[in-house]
């Protein structure tokens, strides 16, 4: 019997005896096999240990496989989440031996829930780029081009989900990490509403930009891996307290009010994104939903803003190590923390006062509709060289010209954003649509992810030859 594609599919099959985890393990570590080599997805496979938890699995009675939500089901975890026993790099020189002791919560979880990890997936040096390339680990690619970038910081996750050789995998999101791969790479990807799933990864448990959740090869795979990972933790003082269940998905609203923007107001949209996206829109209110082209409150001051916290948080968690290991470090790091130390603590308050006032202003709009729908990157995937990539700028007409539309969601952080495959451009490339929800409303926005993609069924990229 062929194994199935997605993670529901294995796991209900698995629970039933009906598909083996050792089987779904072996055909993961053959795709793996062809992919890695092409597309560096991996910093390392982890195929005895995960041979023998599908043993484990296998061996369980059906009461017992009953209780695991990802009863069998391989995954990858990002090389910035820690394993414990096992060499996590953060993609850096630095760490190159870092062994860590412990789990944290979210892996602690998806083992609990009976998820099987197969590898780490590889990351920029500590997560800091929309492109996956370090100096540790060298540049990662995307599977519908190799020439081209899967995006990141969670590229690697990305890569290995579209081409399955695992059918989930974990990520972060502080500006985007998730839904830019998820976009580029042709998956989905969701940004769960901030402490959804307790963050206890980082040195500080007061960040307000940083998530974890999902790419995953279909809508109910995301929500089943979040129904396996939310709750609270006192590890998190920020978690949210218990919130209602995102698995099974709840039904879409017979006619959903949808408000819709091509560019946020600001940003330089691609022709290939603008054609998917206007594509996707008139489907959409061909099927009945109620769609309103809206003005938002988004600027470019706002990506200015996100940028700023961004060098803050760099200066504060790894600037110690610039003295000692510049040259180990990536230049872009190296350009992040020095960008922090120059900020100053009026400024960053202020940086607070805008981003108050942003939301404020967001808010009203959410109130009125189901969701806000807008592309998750304003282009198709760009070189996967770093030499070859350009950098953010603002053009002369005030407009901002950027791979990605998504760290405004960042700043309103309170908001899931659910982003999703809108088919393939004229390039032959993929690019997402991003549905930005109301605050803590993953389950709305997850119901409107699953009726959207009856419309935009999911399509992977071949192996490589």
């Amino acid at each position: 019997m062929a194994q199935p594609e997605t993670a529901a599919g294995l796991s209900d099959a698995v629970r039933r005896g009906e598909a083996s985890a050792l089987a779904a393990v072996e055909a993961c570590l053959a795709r793996s096999a062809v992919v890695q080599p092409r597309l560096n997805c991996f910093t390392e496979i982890y195929a005895e240990e995960a041979r023998a938890e599908a043993t484990r699995i296998d061996a369980l009675s059906a009461a017992a496989r009953e209780r695991l939500p990802l009863c069998g089901v391989p995954i990858g975890i990002k090389d910035f989440t820690p394993l414990a026993g096992k060499r996590t790099t953060f993609g850096s020189k630095v760490h190159r031996d870092h062994i860590p002791e412990h789990d944290p919560v979210i892996v602690r979880r998806l083992k609990s829930a009976g998820a099987i990890i197969l590898a780490h997936t590889t990351t920029p040096e500590f997560a800091y780029s929309g492109s996956t390339h370090s100096p540790l680990w060298g540049i990662t690619r995307n599977p519908w081009d190799p020439a081209c970038t899967p995006g990141g910081s969670s590229g690697g996750s990305g890569a290995a989900v579209a081409t399955g050789s695992v059918l989930l995998a974990e990520g972060t999101d502080m500006g985007g990490s998730i839904r830019i791969p998820a976009s580029l790479c042709g998956v989905v990807g969701l940004k769960p509403s901030f402490g959804r799933i307790p963050m206890d990864i980082l040195r500080t448990q007061y960040e307000t930009l940083a998530h974890f959740g999902p790419l995953a090869r279909s809508v109910e795979d995301a929500a089943l891996f979040l129904s396996a990972c939310e709750g609270p933790d006192d590890v998190d003082a920020l978690s949210l307290p218990a919130l209602p269940p995102v698995f099974p998905i709840a039904e879409a609203p017979r006619k959903p009010r949808l408000a819709v923007s091509l560019d946020l107001d600001m940003h330089v949209v691609s022709d290939e994104v603008a054609g998917l996206f206007h594509a996707l829109v008139a489907d959409i209110e061909r099927a009945g939903a109620e769609v309103s082209w809206v003005r938002t409150p988004f600027s470019v001051q706002a990506a200015k803003d996100w940028y700023d916290l961004w060098a803050y948080c760099f200066a504060g968690d790894v600037g110690h190590l610039l003295d000692s290991h510049r040259r180990d470090l990536d230049p872009g790091v190296v350009q992040l923390i020095e960008r922090g130390r120059c900020l100053d603590a009026v400024s960053l308050r202020a940086i607070e006062h805008r981003r108050t006032a942003l939301w404020r202003s967001f808010a009203p709009l959410l109130r009125e509709y189901d969701a806000l729908l807008c592309p998750t990157t304003a282009v198709t995937a760009p070189p996967a060289d770093p030499r070859l990539q350009q950098g953010d700028k603002i053009l002369a007409d005030g407009r901002y010209k950027s791979v990605d539309m998504t760290g405004h969601f960042n700043l309103t952080s309170a908001c899931p954003v659910l982003s999703l495959p809108m088919g393939l451009a004229g390039n032959g490339m993929p690019a997402g649509v991003q549905i930005v929800g109301r605050r803590h409303d993953d389950r709305g926005v997850l119901a409107l992810g699953r009726w959207i993609e009856t419309l935009r069924p999911p399509r992977f990229p071949p192996l490589p030859a």
